[in-house]
């Protein structure tokens, strides 16, 4: 994998999203910056940061992926994969569906993605280091370079969607408490039913992530 590093940026999905769409240059590749001022959150939020935490987009080719992962939940395989690798280094964190990674009650990251052509763009905010708003700090320290080297290691087994599912269904529970969105409506994560191909199931239909 290829790595870009910069000092600052907008924000590096839309950085890397723009090198992919003019040709510019090809996946796989990631883009790591030390400080992003307009980064992109879940619902078109912005999830921006101070320096120190993880800012950090990757494309890779489509024709790369598990041919048993659905795209829609693609954000909950990258996601958990994540959450494993941080996992390693003893942290707490637990993947709350699709995309977003707590620590107890508290936000601490989110991942998002996006599809350009043949190319899927997954894009990372941590709050490794600090905490931002709202949002709360990892409970452990864990170095920015060594997580990227650890993340992108563990990608490269290509793990099967069915290998990473069977263990995220397992942990569902720890959503139970928390709440979701299909578009501006708020939903109670206990009472939906987690479905084998990631989607949420709710007095009968079924909802998938547009992250």
């Amino acid at each position: 994998m290829k790595i870009l590093y910069l000092k600052t940026v907008p924000s590096t999905q839309l950085y890397l999203k723009e090198l992919i769409q003019n040709n510019k240059i090809k996946a796989p590749v990631a883009v790591v910056a030390n400080e992003q001022t307009h980064g992109i959150g879940s619902r078109n939020n912005s999830w921006n940061s101070k320096e120190g935490n993880l800012f950090l987009s990757f494309a890779l080719n489509s024709r790369e992926l598990p041919k048993d992962l659905k795209l829609e939940s693609a954000s909950i395989y990258f996601a958990y994969i994540l959450k494993e690798t941080l996992a390693f280094y003893g942290s707490l964190v637990f993947l709350k569906w699709p995309n977003d990674f707590y620590i107890g009650r508290s936000k601490v990251g989110g991942m998002i993605t996006t599809i350009v052509g043949e190319t899927l763009i997954c894009g990372v905010g941590l709050n490794l280091d600090c905490e931002v708003d709202e949002f709360s700090r990892f409970d452990v320290d864990i170095n920015k370079n060594d997580l990227i080297k650890s993340y992108f290691a563990n990608l490269e087994k290509r793990f099967l969607w069915k290998q990473v599912f069977s263990k995220y269904k397992l942990e569902f529970h720890t959503n139970k408490n928390l709440f979701t969105h299909n578009d501006t409506t708020e939903i109670s994560l206990d009472s939906t039913e987690l479905e084998d191909d990631g989607s949420l199931s709710i007095n009968g239909k079924r909802i998938y992530s547009r992250r």
